[in-house]
């Protein structure tokens, strides 16, 4: 388990183990996603260490929030919800890969917490780092901008640009949890400071699902077997066995090539091009 806070994530270890048991074995590891040197340093230990790796689920992510950028000078909704993230699986993707190859073993999956709300994501083009730092705009469209980019990069990029040109047996999928009743909901608050804030803050706790209701979409994407029997590699999916029906923007599979060069250059140029894994390596 990867995470910012320890807090949070020794708080998660501890009800897992309530669950399963003491025996149950969960380890924390620190990492901050808006910054690619703690993620190299972290994921190519946590490759090196590691035999196997059936299951990488990415879920970190904030909320809508007034623009700040990372410490690496990227709009920080577009670095920790999408290029974070998929630096992370770049980091671990041959791990995934050697795993997909042992005998007798299910097909690995990667699976990205997206959001319905990227329907509200601003007409994009993904062409520059100059469209990704516009501070001009709305807090709840740079959240909206970084769910779409996590449609597109699974469906047009590690789905049609890795996975399937190496024939690899993986899966990767992107889902919507809901508005889920976790502390991400006060964000609201600081995205739009007086009553319109108070009022999303208390609208989306009002309708929103419990934990366990917004793990249920991830939770069949990483181990329902339909996922290999009806193929939905690529797949956005909004409840267990739904298809997203996503946005136009999602769909386009133009806009999903440029997010995914945009996406490797900006990473590349922050961590150097021997900083990047090669895709197609073992």
């Amino acid at each position: 388990m990867v995470n910012r806070q320890e807090d949070q994530g020794q708080s998660a270890i501890e009800s897992i183990q309530k669950e399963g048991g003491q025996d149950t074995k969960v380890s924390w590891i620190p990492c901050d996603l808006g910054n690619f040197k703690n993620i190299k340093e972290v994921f190519t230990g946590f490759r090196d260490r590691e035999d196997r790796l059936d299951l990488l689920a990415l879920s970190a992510g904030i909320n809508a929030a007034p623009y700040d950028e990372t410490i690496d000078g990227i709009d920080r909704h577009f670095q920790v919800n999408w290029l974070g993230q998929l630096y992370v699986c770049n980091l671990l993707y041959s791990l995934l890969r050697k795993t997909s190859r042992l005998p007798d073993t299910p097909a690995p999956r990667i699976v990205f917490e997206s959001s319905e709300l990227h329907r509200l994501a601003p007409s994009s083009t993904f062409r520059s780092v100059g469209e990704i730092n516009d501070s001009k705009i709305d807090p709840a469209q740079l959240y909206a901008r970084s769910k779409l980019a996590i449609i597109l990069g699974v469906k047009y990029g590690l789905v049609d640009r890795v996975i399937r040109p190496n024939n690899d047996r993986i899966f990767a999928l992107s889902v919507h949890p809901g508005a889920v009743n976790t502390a991400m909901q006060q964000q609201w608050k600081d995205a739009y400071p007086g009553l319109l804030g108070k009022l999303l803050t208390t609208s989306m706790l009002t309708i929103g699902r419990n934990p366990e209701q917004g793990s249920c979409s991830a939770l069949y994407a990483a181990i329902s077997s339909e996922i290999e029997q009806k193929n939905w590699n690529g797949y956005y999916l909004t409840n267990p066995g739904q298809s997203g029906k996503e946005s136009s923007q999602a769909s386009d599979p133009a806009l999903g090539e440029a997010l995914w060069e945009l996406s490797l250059q900006m990473i590349r140029e922050k961590v150097g091009a021997d900083g990047i894994a090669d895709w197609n390596s073992t």
